[in-house]
């Protein structure tokens, strides 16, 4: 290349030749490490001391890692065990402060020697290093503690990572499940099975182990209620949005644990359980609300946000909201200022007749609105929903994103758009219940040569569910059974599993209906929302049917 200039053989050599102990030591001990030569590293680091070259905190952490990573190894466990502890020690005496990382790895040595009682007085004394605990940093005393079978100090533990602000995942959920299992902890038991629920959508093989140990096992038999009130479970399995009623084990013997599979209806194929879209509870959907009125109040004008809520309060029947400007400029050209009120229209009448003759409310920005205003046949449209009380439309300069949300949120109803809600004012939410939310309540929609399609709300959500007759299902991550088409515990007790098949053979002896369960078309205020076909696409084409259901049914 012209003009460039490349370093010589010797100005190389001279480079090396003139590399510092330290940085060279590094160097060899980074190229250790990704070989995972332990003995190389431990030569280095004894002729470290030797010559007494500077080390620092990353080497003294290049070698807790290495170390702690050797343990697994027979041939290795006591070596990696005798450095590791002697190179944190060393650390201490030069002054070098720990980070999290120096801590997580000694952690796992101590861990590795079963001694979680150091490895958790390790974690709990970070505070003096300047240093914050992370999942990986309890690990070692938590799973060790859980193959020790102290449940109450692995319990222990689990409060100082929620005090921290800790997070457990699946893996340390089901080792808490487990170690609760085995000392008999039904209670634990319970509550584990609904962190899992409530934390992992599937769960994966290793996980489904341990439910399935447990469901079997004698303890499992003796656990249970046969008197807990039916109006109570009901109703805590509509306050906190379908799916679990939260009251305690249901019933009395033997657990029936078997594999199987979902139908596209959402209904178990061992079992005729009827499976629900699982929705977030009364108390999250209310924070949930205030959250976005909140932070719509500090963007938007706050009068004119006030005036959305009042009004809110008194035109509170809605049971679907529809993002004006998100439907009419579907598809359409944005140069031209293309918006298509025919569209918006379609999605109108459509929810209009398929959920009994009731009117959706349209969010629509007033600019926009001027625009329909001066065009004639629009203008009809426009006027016939002002007389409807289907349209809203937002003030000058607002966003009115705030406001189909709000108001979707607000009134627990379906929301029609296709905004995937990425965008920054959804980044302020910082839910971590947004996407349970809008898996319940968003409505996607197509335009097929001019015909209109709903994508629904699923008929069933992928998660732990437990229902008030006591049955779990429990859905498996791909690949975690050897057979393609058993992808659900399905988990009963016998008695309830001679009624439901009872009832699904006609005859029912026990009193209650097929019905019982709740329908996974059914809104959490009662509202009955529309019946549908579910095609092989999970998309949901309306049949013009609707269900006539009591709100106490």
């Amino acid at each position: 290349m012209e003009g460039a200039t490349f370093p010589s053989s010797a100005t190389k050599k001279k480079r090396k030749t003139n590399q510092t102990p330290e940085n060279k030591f590094q160097f060899e001990l980074n190229s250790c490490s990704k070989a995972k030569d332990l003995r190389g590293a431990i030569s280095l680091y004894d002729a470290a001391v030797l010559n007494n070259t500077r080390l620092n905190q990353h080497h003294f952490n290049a070698l807790l890692y290495l170390c702690s990573n050797s343990v697994t190894d027979p041939s290795l466990k006591d070596s990696a065990l005798d450095y590791g502890f002697r190179a944190f020690h060393h650390m201490s005496t030069l002054g070098i402060v720990p980070n999290e990382a120096s801590v997580t790895a000694v952690a796992r040595l101590y861990a590795a020697k079963g001694d979680a009682d150091h490895a958790f007085e390790l974690v709990k004394s970070m505070g003096k290093y300047n240093a914050s605990p992370r999942l990986r940093t309890y690990d070692p005393a938590l799973f060790c503690f859980c193959e020790l079978l102290d449940a109450d100090k692995a319990y222990e533990v689990e409060e100082h990572m929620n005090n921290a602000g800790v997070s457990l995942e699946e893996a340390e959920l089901a080792a808490l499940l487990k170690v609760s299992a085995q000392n008999g902890r039904t209670e634990k038991v319970y509550e584990y099975l609904h962190k899992l629920r409530s934390s992992v959508r599937c769960v994966s093989e290793a996980t489904a182990v341990v439910i399935e140990e447990w469901f079997r096992s004698s303890k499992a038999f003796e656990v249970g209620q046969v008197d807990l009130d039916a109006g109570q479970v009901k109703e805590g399995i509509l306050r906190n949005g379908g799916g679990w009623h939260g009251q305690g084990w249901v019933g009395k013997g033997d657990w029936i644990v078997r594999r199987t599979s979902i139908d596209a209806d959402g209904r178990c194929c061992c079992c005729s359980e009827q499976l629900v879209c699982v929705d977030i509870d009364d108390e999250e959907t209310e924070k949930f609300a205030q959250s976005v009125a909140g932070l719509a109040m500090e963007r938007e004008v706050k009068a004119n946000f006030s005036e959305f809520q009042a009004w809110l309060e008194k035109h509170a029947s809605y049971e679907a909201i529809v993002d004006g400007a998100n439907v009419g400029l579907y598809q359409q050209n944005f140069a031209d200022g293309g918006f298509s009120i025919c569209q918006l229209d379609d999605v109108v009448k459509e929810l209009y007749n398929q959920r009994g003759k009731k009117w959706p409310l349209v969010i629509l920005h007033n600019k926009r609105l001027r625009g329909l205003m001066e065009n004639p046949s629009s203008r009809r449209v426009v006027e016939e929903w002002m007389n409807n009380g289907v349209l809203y439309t937002t003030p000058n300069g607002s966003n009115d994103d705030w406001y189909w949300l709000f108001a979707a949120v607000k009134l627990r109803c379906l929301l029609v758009t296709n905004d995937e809600m990425r965008d920054h004012i959804f980044e302020l939410i910082g839910s971590n219940f947004f996407n349970q939310w809008k898996e319940r309540h968003q409505v996607h929609y197509t335009f097929m040569k001019g015909n209109l399609k709903l994508q629904m709300p699923p008929s069933y959500s992928l998660v732990i569910q437990e229902s008030e007759k006591g049955s779990w299902h429990v859905p498996l991550a791909p690949g975690t059974s050897y057979e393609s088409s058993s992808c659900w515990l399905c988990i009963t007790r016998s008695s309830a599993h001679d009624v439901v098949a009872t009832v699904s053979n006609g005859v029912d002896t026990s009193g209650s209906s097929h019905n019982d369960s709740i329908d996974p078309h059914w809104s959490k205020n009662g509202v009955c929302s529309l019946d549908s076909q579910v095609d092989e696409n999970n998309t949901t084409s309306f049949t013009g049917k609707r269900k006539e259901r009591s709100p106490s049914s």
